[in-house]
């Protein structure tokens, strides 16, 4: 089993920054790619940004350019560095295994999430 933690969210003012952290714990042989997701009031779930085992990136329109996703395989670690923040990008924020980054199954179970709120 994965279990997966969020962390780092906060507070920030439009132009800020903020860089968010999952780390996950137990067997993640399983898992070849780690992606991140996040969800605001009313809409529905985003998928924002997304890495393989081999460093391979893909993101949201939404995040290119703002966003970079890292890992750190030692640390069983997923990083997203945001900066620009706008308004718009205020959500929770999560983090879990797309459906593609499966080599073998292996239940998840998500974490809380990390709330990130930009003001304007």
């Amino acid at each position: 089993q994965v279990q997966l933690v969020e962390s780092g969210g906060g507070l920030v003012q439009a132009g800020g920054s903020l860089r968010l952290s999952c780390a996950a714990s137990g067997d993640t042989t399983c898992i070849s790619a780690m992606a991140w997701y996040r969800q605001a009031p009313g809409k529905e779930r985003e998928r924002v940004a997304a890495i393989t085992s081999g460093g391979s990136t893909h993101y949201a329109d939404s995040a290119k350019g703002r966003f970079t996703i890292s890992r750190d395989n030692a640390l069983n670690t997923v990083y997203l560095q945001m900066n620009s923040l706008k308004p718009e990008d205020t959500a929770v924020y999560y983090c879990n295994a797309p459906p593609s980054g499966y080599v073998c199954y292996v239940p998840v179970t998500s974490g809380q999430g990390t709330q990130v709120t930009v003001s304007s």
